[in-house]
């Protein structure tokens, strides 16, 4: 049986439903398209998250690697980012990002449709003060992704970095400049907040 969270999250027709939490856009209803993979991290988690963030979200450049539903990437917008930029594979997911920053006349935001590992190969062209790091588990794809921001340059100086991970976070072989800051867990799910030194 589904969790009651679960249940909120579904919309009729295929479609899936987040909430923004706070800032400009609190409240606000968003759908997403319903697929395999697609889980926004729950109200609860992101409450904790911007919670921790909170005295650093505001006039920051933000990175979505794994972008998914974009409740962060949209959460953090919200709540007074100074630009994001949103990486998702999945074409249908893409168009329904572009289409809610639409919704909310956002033009601080973009949406890129990309393999987000080939797109960290690249030399960054900006310096991330922020980054979300959401992608789909039992693929090994977040060690590999954090190691690409580090050795890349994709990130500010004194960056933070929100992972959610199958694993425990102090076991997962991070970059050794990154300490870990916060760790919860939810369900199955850990989710923690990294600092670069």
């Amino acid at each position: 049986m589904a969790s009651p969270s679960a249940k909120s999250n579904k919309a009729h027709g295929g479609l899936g439903q987040l909430r923004i939490i706070g800032g400009e856009w609190r409240s606000r209803r968003l759908s997403f398209p319903d697929g395999p993979g697609l889980r926004p991290t729950p109200d609860r988690v992101r409450e904790t998250l911007f919670n921790w963030l909170a005295a650093h979200i505001e006039g920051a450049k933000v990175l979505d690697v794994f972008a998914g539903s974009g409740a962060l990437y949209l959460e953090a917008l919200s709540r007074g980012a100074a630009s994001a930029l949103a990486l998702d594979n999945n074409p249908a997911a893409v168009s329904s990002l572009r289409q809610n920053l639409e919704i909310l006349r956002c033009s601080n935001g973009q949406v890129q449709q990309a393999d987000a590992l080939r797109y960290l190969q690249a030399p960054a062209s900006v310096a991330y003060d922020v980054v979300f790091l959401d992608p789909p588990f039992h693929q090994n794809l977040l060690t590999d992704a954090c190691n690409l921001l580090e050795q890349q340059q994709w990130l500010a100086a004194d960056a933070w970095v929100y992972t959610e991970s199958e694993t425990v976070p102090s076991t997962l072989p991070m970059p050794a400049n990154w300490r870990l800051h916060r760790e919860k867990k939810a369900g199955q799910v850990y989710y923690a907040l990294w600092k670069r030194d």
